[in-house]
């Protein structure tokens, strides 16, 4: 077995996060050594100015250098860190000066990758692991982010995949916020039909694409679906192993968009489970999954808390072989 030692980073629209593991590049076998994750809405304002705040940029350059710690205090050899930047930063005019932060912290360029890059580490970190006795392929992964939304369908490898607009950020800023900036606390019908119109037609335009009702597994990332699941579950506190490849009915997804809609801010808030920086997205998130599943007939969802950071590392790791 060769082990490679890796750090992989994933910077979305609404998170930003690190895996430093150990892995067989032959095996696919991953052992954790960190995983973290931070909310800092580097995509904050985006969709509207086109531009990336400074705020939201200097809270992302903080928790690189504390990221950058982390690396440096397990050894991970150099060339063997890669940083993966999604949505926000592909879309932002002063994308520069982003990439030149995290150069000067971390010592590597990010990789401003496409949607189609992003929906295919997503596949492989999500299914690598399954198994075919218990899991029927094809597989179609979706991976709700802040930004955008990928869809990928594939048994081993992909056979096709599409990003389309409507992560869970995004839609909240376009229809869920006021002029002045304030969120809707208690999102009024015409705003939920607003959502729901804006998926339906995202949908329309994967479904060129993309054959969705060749799915035979329905596989959900990020954090949208597993603070679902974790509710589902009824946890205390966050358990990323009881989490993972639980399985929410679509039934059970629809109870639970309906009561998070239904709830105030503060009743978010206090659901265990349920990350701060996530207490004001997850609506729009929940309309997403919801739509999908109505879309395709899906019974269920597996939750599945191997996502693109998996997917990231797996491929660092060959590269270095």
């Amino acid at each position: 077995m060769t082990v490679q030692r890796v750090a992989a980073i994933d910077c979305g629209t609404n998170s930003i996060r690190l895996l430093v593991a150990d892995l067989d590049p032959e095996t696919g076998a991953l052992v954790d050594l960190d995983r973290r994750m931070e909310i800092v809405r580097l995509g904050q304002g985006v969709d509207r100015t086109g531009r990336l705040a400074p705020e939201a940029l200097e809270r992302t350059f903080a928790a690189c250098r504390r990221y950058a710690e982390a690396i440096a205090g397990f050894g991970v050899p150099p060339g063997r860190t890669r940083f993966v930047a999604t949505s926000a930063s592909r879309d932002a005019e002063n994308r520069d000066e982003f990439v030149a932060g995290v150069v000067d912290i971390l010592g590597v360029e990010p990789e401003v990758i496409t949607g189609d890059q992003e929906a295919e580490f997503s596949f492989t970190g999500a299914t690598r692991e399954l198994s075919r006795g218990t899991f029927a392929p094809p597989y179609l992964v979706v991976d709700i982010g802040g930004g955008s939304t990928e869809f990928v369908l594939g048994d081993e490898r992909v056979e096709a995949a599409r990003s389309v607009d409507v992560g869970c950020v995004r839609l909240t800023e376009r229809h869920l916020t006021h002029g002045d900036g304030s969120l809707s606390e208690t999102p009024t019908e015409e705003q939920v039909a607003a959502i729901r119109a804006d998926v339906a037609a995202a949908l329309d335009e994967v479904a060129s694409t993309v054959p969705l009702e060749r799915s035979r597994t329905l596989v959900g990332l990020a954090g949208t679906v597993t603070t679902l699941g974790g509710i589902a579950l009824g946890l205390d506190a966050y358990d990323s192993s009881r989490i993972h490849h639980s399985r929410l009915t679509r039934a059970q997804v629809g109870e639970l968009t309906s009561r998070l809609l239904a709830a105030t801010h503060d009743e978010r808030a206090a659901i265990p489970v349920m990350h701060p920086g996530r207490v004001d997205v997850i609506n729009a998130g929940a309309l997403v999954l919801l739509a999908l599943m109505e879309r395709i007939g899906a019974e269920e969802v597996v939750v599945s808390e191997h996502d693109i950071l998996d997917g990231i590392a797996f491929h660092t790791a060959l590269d270095a072989r």
